[in-house]
């Protein structure tokens, strides 16, 4: 059985992008969670045939004030794209994709807010903590950062 990764402190490992998994009914239970606890959802698109998504992945592992700050405003979800399952039904309410990993921001109802490819986060052959940081900042629940 696949549970939501809503505990803090989990590394990426514990989280990993579930080909199995069904991201409709885990969308269910993050908005559920997301009304309970006032946050937004985060939703994480990748697999794990992909490079950046395991750089994405680490700077969160590895920065600890990081993911307290995704996990104190967002439910974070892992959704899988790859060969094996693209989630098309899923994703496709979502616009559309380009490039892995993606990040989607809804509000606690489940509403789209923001689609962002992670190209802007980069920086050199990793991420950037500072644009992560401001990112996640900025799509905080109003009030609650």
């Amino acid at each position: 059985m696949f549970l939501l990764p809503l505990a803090i402190g989990l590394f990426a490992a514990e989280r990993p992008y579930d080909p199995k998994a069904n991201p409709a009914e885990d969308l269910k239970r993050a908005v559920a969670e997301a009304g309970k606890t006032k946050k937004n959802i985060l939703l994480d698109v990748g697999g794990a045939w992909c490079g950046w998504c395991r750089r994405l992945d680490q700077v969160f592992d590895t920065n600890g004030e990081l993911s307290e700050l995704r996990d104190k405003n967002f439910v974070f979800l892992k959704v899988n794209f790859s060969p094996e399952n693209e989630n098309q039904a899923f994703l496709s309410q979502f616009p559309k994709i380009q490039s892995y990993p993606h990040l989607i921001v809804l509000d606690a109802t489940g509403r789209h807010l923001t689609s962002q490819d992670t190209g802007v986060l980069e920086e050199g052959k990793g991420y950037s903590l500072q644009r992560i940081t401001a990112f996640l900042e900025e799509w905080a629940p109003k009030g609650k950062n």
